[in-house]
């Protein structure tokens, strides 16, 4: 579940995590109310005025920029509310802006220069530990400085039973070519985060960039938090955090009927039980020469009614060619699965107009076969991997 900035930089706070402080606004007006309380309380006079939607490159695409007034907080704020911001990482078609974070000016004069800097905590999954990747050149591409410069990305591995070791606090300030304030700022800094990092069930936090001020204070001017869905039943209250604006609506949809669903951009549609044989499948799709439109595991219940959902979140997607139903029976009986498959289809008469391709294996295998080939419904099916293959194959042709 991905969290918009202002919402991770207030995750972020509350595990005292220094941030650049900001206020979230809708309309014109509540941005205008924000730069004058920002004002009032921080002392800025510029202010920020950052679009929030779950994408990065904001700032390319015209949805960051600088307000030097509160005249121009309203000019500004009015621009990017309601536009179509388009990022290297939204849509083709952009996403629409609903709210702005108006955030205070943290580049002020002062004794030394600020400094950018790049930090995000993961999961290493080769190593089964947490990380750390850093390097001194925040605020730029983080792919791109690891293709021209590697020498400047830095990696800690933290064991997760002992969490983050004060030593490594220390390596991490000191590879970032810190020293007095700023090197304790930067320890304190890295240790709250990665306290956050455990703390929320995270699976990623990405601060591009962690700023030095003029006056040596270390904050997150940005961040990119990324909560594991699979922990939620711990933190009840993160469900409120969530956009469902911001997410795919038939995603949104699967979830609400139980089902696990991706939206990709192939044209085969899959139906699959198991995480296993979605991926398998997949891999079958393309060497069939289609695209997965798809991953869609409908678990091990699928009756008729949770068949018949199935088919209309693929349908959805009116780039699908055809669909491939690959179920192998297991804990289900593959009959059942078949007579569901009839079902759904005589439901929802001509609304499937596409060719599907079933292949069921397992428990009863044999009696679905014989269900689905006296249906006199379009409906093929296959008994061999390679076989479904080469129907899939000839469907999408």
């Amino acid at each position: 579940m991905n969290l918009h900035e202002y919402q991770g930089k207030e995750l972020l706070a509350s595990y005292g995590v220094a941030i650049q402080r900001g206020i979230v606004a809708k309309t014109t007006d509540e941005a205008v109310d924000a730069a004058k309380e920002l004002t009032s309380t921080t002392g800025t006079s510029w202010h920020v005025i950052k679009a929030q939607i779950h994408a990065g490159g904001r700032g390319k695409g015209g949805g960051v920029k600088l307000a030097k007034s509160i005249d121009e907080v309203a000019s500004v704020a009015g621009a990017i509310l309601g536009m179509q911001l388009i990022t290297p990482q939204t849509p083709p078609e952009g996403k629409k802006v609903n709210q702005v974070l108006v955030a205070e000016d943290v580049y002020y004069p002062g004794a030394t220069e600020p400094s950018e800097f790049y930090i995000s905590v993961l999961l290493n999954r080769a190593s089964g530990k947490n990380m750390i990747l850093y390097s001194t050149e925040g605020g730029m591409d983080i792919e791109a400085v690891a293709e021209a410069t590697p020498h400047l990305i830095f990696t800690e591995e933290i064991d997760p039973s002992l969490g983050l070791l004060p030593f490594q606090a220390r390596k991490i300030a000191f590879n970032l070519d810190l020293s007095g304030t700023a090197f304790k700022e930067m320890t304190r800094f890295v240790t709250a985060l990665y306290n956050a990092f455990i703390g929320s069930d995270a699976s990623l936090f990405e601060i591009n960039p962690v700023l030095k001020t003029s006056d040596e204070r270390i904050i997150a001017v940005d961040a990119k938090v990324t909560l594991d869905d699979n922990s939620l039943f711990r933190h009840p209250n993160f469900e409120d955090l969530r956009d469902f604006s911001e997410e795919n609506p038939v995603e949104v949809e699967a979830r609400a009927v139980g089902l696990n669903y991706v939206d990709l951009d192939g044209n085969v549609g899959c139906m699959v039980n198991g995480a296993g044989l979605a991926m398998a499948t997949m891999d079958l799709i393309k060497q069939a020469g289609g695209e997965p439109a798809n991953f869609l595991d409908v678990g091990g219940t699928a009756d008729a009614a949770r068949v018949e959902t199935a088919f209309r979140l693929i349908l959805k997607d009116p780039n699908v060619k055809a669909i491939l139903i690959n179920i192998f029976g297991g804990i289900v009986r593959c009959d059942r699965v078949a007579q569901g498959i009839v079902d759904a289809y005589k439901n929802m008469g001509d609304a499937i107009q596409v060719p599907i391709i079933v292949r069921l294996q397992g428990t009863n295998a044999d009696i679905a076969k014989e269900l689905i080939d006296a249906s006199g419904l379009n409906v093929l099916s296959a008994i061999a991997f390679q076989e479904a293959a080469d129907k899939v194959q000839k469907a999408i042709r």
